[in-house]
C-alpha cells in the first residue's frame, strides 16, 4: 500500500522510504521487489541495473503513479502540502512536449492543472526557465529546439511547482555524449543550488558515479537492492572528477557489482 505523505516531524531526515515494496502486473510478471530503500532529504541517489529490473517501476511507485502490490511506499512533504503530487517533480525519458505549444506554455502545464493564479504562474515559469538556461527561448516551439533543449524544457516543467523531490527516469539516455555531459554538469549545479532530493534512473555506470552521492545497484527482475556505493568526493564536484583515479576506481567497483545482474539475462 502507499502510505499517506508523512510530515517533516514524522519523517525526520528521510524523504522517501520503501519497505518490502513489490509490483506484480496483471500478466503475472513480478517486476519489482521486495525492495527496501531510504533516500535522505537533499540526497542525490541513482538506481542502476539492467533493463526490466524495475528501476522505472520504483520511480512510479514513489510518484504515486502506480501502487505497490505489497509493502509500503512513503514520501515526505513540507508543511502545508497534503498531496504527493505537490511534493514531486517527474522527468521522463522522453520530453513529451506538446508540439503545438510554446516552451512557456509547456512549462505552464502543471500550474494550469493545479489552478495556480496567472500572475504567480508567470513568475514561476520565468524562474524555472532561468534555472535551466532557456529564458530567451520562452516563445520557441519544440520543433525549433535541439534534443538537449527539449529535455531542459521537461526539467523546467518538473521544477516549476518547486517540488521537494525530483524523480528522473533516464532523462539523458538518448542524447549525444557532449550534450549529456553538459546536462549532467548543469543538473549537479541545480541540485546544489535548489537542494532538492533527486532519485535518478540510469543504465550508465559512468553517469551514476559522476552524479550521485549514492549508487544503488539492483538485481535483474524482480529488482531488489544488490549493493550500494557511497561516492565520497570533495564538493562541489567538477569536470576534473571525470579524469580522476578516484572516479575510475568507483566506476570499476560499481561495474563489478553490476555484472552478476546481467549474467542470467539472455542476449545480454
Amino acid at each position: 500500500m502507499a502510505d499517506p505523505a508523512l510530515s517533516e516531524t514524522e519523517f525526520g531526515s528521510v524523504a522517501v522510504r520503501l519497505r518490502g515494496a513489490t509490483k506484480v502486473y496483471d500478466n503475472g510478471v513480478t517486476a519489482l521487489g521486495p525492495l527496501d530503500l531510504d533516500v535522505a532529504r537533499g540526497e542525490f541517489v541513482s538506481l542502476l541495473g539492467p533493463s526490466g529490473c524495475g528501476k522505472s517501476t520504483a520511480l512510479r511507485l514513489i510518484a504515486g503513479l502506480t501502487t505497490p502490490s505489497s509493502g509500503t511506499v512513503s514520501v515526505s512533504h513540507r508543511a502545508g502540502q497534503t498531496e504527493r503530487r505537490h511534493s514531486i517533480g517527474f522527468v521522463f525519458q522522453e520530453p513529451t512536449l506538446m508540439p503545438w505549444a510554446s516552451v512557456r506554455e509547456n512549462v505552464r502545464l502543471p500550474l494550469k492543472l493545479s489552478h495556480a493564479p496567472a500572475g504567480e504562474a508567470d513568475a514561476r515559469i520565468r524562474e524555472a526557465l532561468v534555472q535551466v538556461g532557456l529564458a530567451e527561448f520562452a516563445d520557441a516551439y519544440p520543433r525549433e529546439l535541439s534534443g538537449g533543449m527539449k529535455m531542459r524544457v521537461s526539467l523546467a516543467r518538473a521544477l516549476v511547482t518547486d517540488p521537494d523531490i525530483l524523480l528522473m527516469d533516464e532523462p539523458f539516455a538518448a542524447l549525444d555524449e557532449i550534450t549529456r555531459f553538459r546536462l549532467n554538469n548543469d543538473l549537479l549545479t541545480l541540485w546544489r543550488d535548489l537542494k532538492k532530493t533527486v532519485v535518478f534512473v540510469t543504465h550508465s555506470v559512468f553517469e551514476s558515479v559522476y552524479l550521485s552521492q549514492r549508487v544503488i545497484v539492483m538485481t535483474s527482475r524482480p529488482g531488489r537492492v544488490s549493493s550500494e556505493f557511497r561516492i565520497d568526493t570533495p564538493e562541489p564536484r567538477v569536470e576534473d572528477f571525470r579524469m580522476s583515479a578516484g572516479y575510475a576506481g568507483y566506476c570499476r567497483e560499481v561495474s563489478q557489482a553490476l555484472s552478476p545482474s546481467y549474467a542470467g539475462l539472455s542476449g545480454a
